[in-house]
């Protein structure tokens, strides 16, 4: 059955005010009953047996399935005539010149034709619109040789170049769909493989440096193969002058909104290159940028990015001591019904870690108990990584309620399920921070000695702090507020302060 209340959840009152004046304009009879069923999904709390029994006095009836067919083609019908209205309204009105310009080719008025098209050729080229602007030559080709005004050369020249463009796009856009497959195999099926390796190897095979700047969807696309890489790698650093550079070139294009969800897409990623690199007041300055450009076209991409965005903020309030501020933007968001469950899921874990480093262990442990699901289903719907930092929470959490049977099964199972995975991936500082917290739960009082601090320093393999990943400091913290005997939240922000 085709899942219309996901779509229909997609709506706010506004498409949902607007897709019913639809339905009005388009029922020719009275007793239709299209409208009555939107208005009942859009009611999640009723079941389909529930609104069949409120359309039609049975729980179950052909009629109904065959009207709710009806209403998933009339909702395509109203997105697709919405988005030739809004997104491809340059599209259409360049198309409109160029069979305008074929009727005065036709009946021989080159001069008026080919005005026509110049204009469609200026339009479609300040929009990066390759497919059309290798129409219009083909056209303009077709005719040269009835117009002396014109160079045939320079247009086969355009041409070439157009092409070429077009093809590095298509390009670009085969080599973003294999690396964001490779990162789910890393990601969420916990497969080991040399991501930075197999990253140039795809690069070479299409002849693709990431130093070209295209359209607004292929920038965007250059981007996010750097933001896969530095994610893969936690290496941030070696992205951030190279997305703020492009970015920079996006904000010289004309038209921007016309990809409006590349450019906000865009604005995110730098934020979490900026928080990610411990520069937190410039990545709250592009989030509120963020913000703006979700709220224009009437917010039509807002549900799209309204969790990520406040993931990113939280964050940046969490590392500059405005951690209750950060909680209770959290808590907020979180209370109502979202679909993307992967930003949910990373919000309730930085929620998690706000509590305990504010020491509220009690509502900690209330975070942790919704986490009720197999550790395989969370690396499907969130990735390994998230899975990996949710166990160690877990296991810190345990030690400082000194919960011992909970915490020592917990230790077990994680050595059994990651540690031949995370050596292969050469992260086995996680397994050595876990058996230090082991050291510290077993005798607390003989851990703050100095050659406990020297074993400790010895036993990590450390970048400078500037290059450091902002998580895995959090985490030496915690080891670190053990050592001096000090408060983790205190002790957090002043180790990330020295970045």
């Amino acid at each position: 059955m085709i899942a219309l209340n996901s779509i229909i959840n997609t709506f706010n009152s506004d498409d949902q005010q607007r897709f019913i004046t639809y339905l009005e304009s388009k029922n020719k009879r009275k007793d239709t009953k299209n409208i009555q069923l939107f208005k009942a999904l859009s009611n999640e709390e009723l079941s389909s047996k529930e609104i069949c029994r409120q359309l039609y006095n049975v729980e179950q009836c052909n009629a109904y399935h065959a009207l709710r067919k009806r209403l998933f083609q009339s909702i395509i019908d109203f997105i697709a005539n919405n988005n030739l209205e809004d997104e491809n309204s340059i599209d259409m009105e360049i198309i409109k010149y160029i069979l305008a310009s074929r009727t005065f080719l036709l009946q021989k008025n080159y001069d008026v034709a080919y005005r026509i098209l110049d204009k469609a050729e200026k339009v479609a080229d300040e929009n990066s619109l390759f497919p059309i602007l290798n129409e219009i030559y083909h056209t303009k080709i077709q005719y040269a040789p009835y117009y002396s005004k014109i160079s045939l050369e320079e247009l086969i020249m355009k041409q070439s170049e157009n092409q070429k463009k077009h093809q590095l796009e298509d390009q670009l856009n085969i080599v973003y769909a294999k690396l964001t497959s490779l990162l789910n195999s890393i990601n969420y099926r916990g497969e080991v493989i040399d991501f930075e390796s197999e990253l140039q190897t795809i690069l070479q095979q299409h002849n693709i440096g990431l130093n070209e700047s295209l359209s607004f969807k292929s920038l965007y696309q250059i981007l996010a193969i750097a933001n896969i890489s530095a994610l893969v790698t936690t290496k941030y650093y070696q992205i951030e002058d190279f997305v703020l550079k492009s970015y920079s070139i996006l904000k010289q294009k004309k038209d921007t909104d016309k990809q409006l969800y590349y450019q906000i897409q865009i604005v995110y990623i730098i934020a979490n290159t900026l928080f990610r690199n411990k520069k937190f007041e410039e990545s709250l300055n592009f989030l509120q940028e963020m913000q703006e450009l979700m709220l224009l076209k009437k917010g039509k991409h807002y549900k799209d990015f309204i969790l990520k965005k406040v993931l990113i903020e939280a964050l940046n309030l969490n590392y500059t001591n405005n951690q209750q501020n950060a909680i209770k933007l959290v808590e907020q968001i979180i209370s109502k019904k979202h679909q993307d469950i992967e930003a949910l899921l990373d919000l309730h874990l930085s929620l998690l870690m706000f509590y305990f480093q504010n020491g509220d262990l009690i509502s900690t442990r209330s975070v942790l108990s919704k986490f009720y699901h197999t550790d395989q289903w969370y690396i499907e719907k969130a990735g390994i990584d998230w899975v990996i930092k949710k166990n160690v929470a877990e296991i810190l959490l345990y030690i400082e309620l000194k919960e011992e049977d909970l915490l020592y099964s917990r230790l077990k199972s994680f050595r059994r399920r990651y540690k031949k995975y995370l050596t292969e991936i050469k992260q086995t500082r996680i397994l050595t921070f876990l058996n230090f917290s082991e050291q510290f739960y077993k005798n607390p009082h003989g851990f703050s000695t100095k050659q406990m601090k020297n074993k400790i320093e010895n036993a990590f393999t450390w970048t400078t702090v500037y290059k450091e990943d902002i998580f895995v400091m959090s985490s030496y913290a915690w080891l670190k507020c053990k050592l001096d005997d000090s408060e983790l939240y205190p002790t957090t922000l002043s180790f990330i302060k020295t970045a």
